[in-house]
């Protein structure tokens, strides 16, 4: 039977969201239907709102999803009802790049995240009165209080684990996490420069110190970003506003630069000083989910001697890297929950003022 979910709407670019109720059918042969406990606010949510990426409208955001099964489709094994779940991104599981275990660049991707519908091309939800709506947001349209998804963008979670603390694993935390220790593959003695102190760059930072790098540097134009930096294992914090900084960032090198960049601001003018700030040979991931007018010139990367990477989603299987995270949490050694600020789920509109005005690190939506 249909199940009638609260959800947050966005009708249009730049809009508010609108709470109102929708329609979920009944989950497929290879589907679980989840009651949400928790999401994240990420910043690609918010990138669909002011049109910096496109999608379909009226839609459903949301990609950060944990909570509990509550059905569970004729094909799926693995889950029960019951299950505490965190839910990550969509892969088709068939493509080239899948199969090769590599979902994060699912041949797929864009469509299947972005396109409000299912592999199909059959929706997943309607509004109450029988209106469009698009769903499967990276596979989940968790910003309701109920989400469809392929079994297989679920991860399971320990039931020891607060399940409200896990949301925000599926998306920001692992890309900045799975970027360090993936893409990068940032390791013991190594330096590291991290531009942009917000939840995925903190993440990141976390990773870097869980690996046992010795000179991780973060920039950012915010004094407490730049506290928060160091308290989770910066060795040094410099603000981007600074008329020095490729020159600090060189000097506590030795003069040659990090061997490792990370950049999560998607400011060319940022990128180009993360540039000259690492070596002849470095390695810089650019992840931030930029303006369409985000440019830099050619000649950053001609002949630079870096290797760029667009890294997406840290490099990560879901399935096998948010259990590592939660491991590393067990330890001590990743302590992501410090970065959580929880809102009641009607109170979005302040969890995004407070995310953008750099009060919240990580805002988490809880549902009541």
């Amino acid at each position: 039977m249909p199940t009638t979910a609260h959800a947050a709407v966005l009708d249009g670019v730049d809009s508010s969201f609108v709470f109102t109720d929708v329609v979920l059918q009944d989950p497929r042969a290879d589907e679980l239907l989840v009651r949400i406990v928790a999401t994240g606010l990420c910043h690609t949510d918010l990138a669909v709102q002011h049109g910096d990426i496109p999608t379909a409208f009226p839609i459903v955001l949301g990609h950060e999803g944990a909570g509990v099964v509550e059905a569970v489709g004729s094909a799926v094994s693995g889950f029960a009802v019951g299950d505490h779940v965190s839910l990550s991104f969509a892969a088709c599981g068939h493509c080239e790049n899948c199969l090769a275990g590599r979902e994060a660049y699912c041949l797929s991707f864009m469509p299947l995240n972005f396109g409000g519908v299912r592999e199909d091309g059959s929706g997943t939800m309607a509004l109450v009165d029988g209106g469009s709506v698009a769903g499967s947001f990276f596979g989940q349209s968790s910003f309701a209080t109920h989400a469809l998804v392929v079994a297989r963008n679920a991860v399971k979670l320990p039931d020891d684990l607060p399940v409200e603390l896990a949301g925000p694993l599926g998306c920001g935390i692992q890309t900045g996490a799975g970027t360090v220790l993936n893409s990068l593959g940032v390791g013991a003695g190594d330096s590291i420069v991290v531009s942009g102190a917000g939840a995925v760059g903190l993440s990141g930072i976390m990773a870097a110190k869980a690996a046992g790098a010795t000179t991780i540097v973060a920039v950012d134009v915010l004094p407490e970003r730049l506290a928060a930096a160091v308290e989770f294992g910066a060795t040094h914090a410099i603000n981007g506003r600074d008329e020095d900084v490729v020159a600090q960032i060189q000097a506590l090198t030795g003069g040659i630069g990090a061997a490792y960049g990370l950049d999560t601001t998607g400011v060319p003018a940022v990128i180009a000083n993360l540039v000259a700030a690492t070596r002849f040979g470095a390695t810089i991931a650019v992840i931030a989910a930029t303006r369409p007018d985000a440019m830099i010139p050619a000649s950053l990367v001609s002949a630079s001697g870096r290797t760029f990477i667009g890294a997406v989603e840290g490099d990560a299987v879901p399935q096998t890297f948010i259990p590592k995270l939660i491991e590393m949490h067990r330890s001590g050694t990743f302590p992501f929950d410090k970065l959580i600020t929880t809102y009641p789920f009607d109170q979005i509109e302040t969890a995004i003022a407070d995310t953008q005005s750099g009060k919240a690190v990580k805002a988490v939506l809880v549902m009541a």
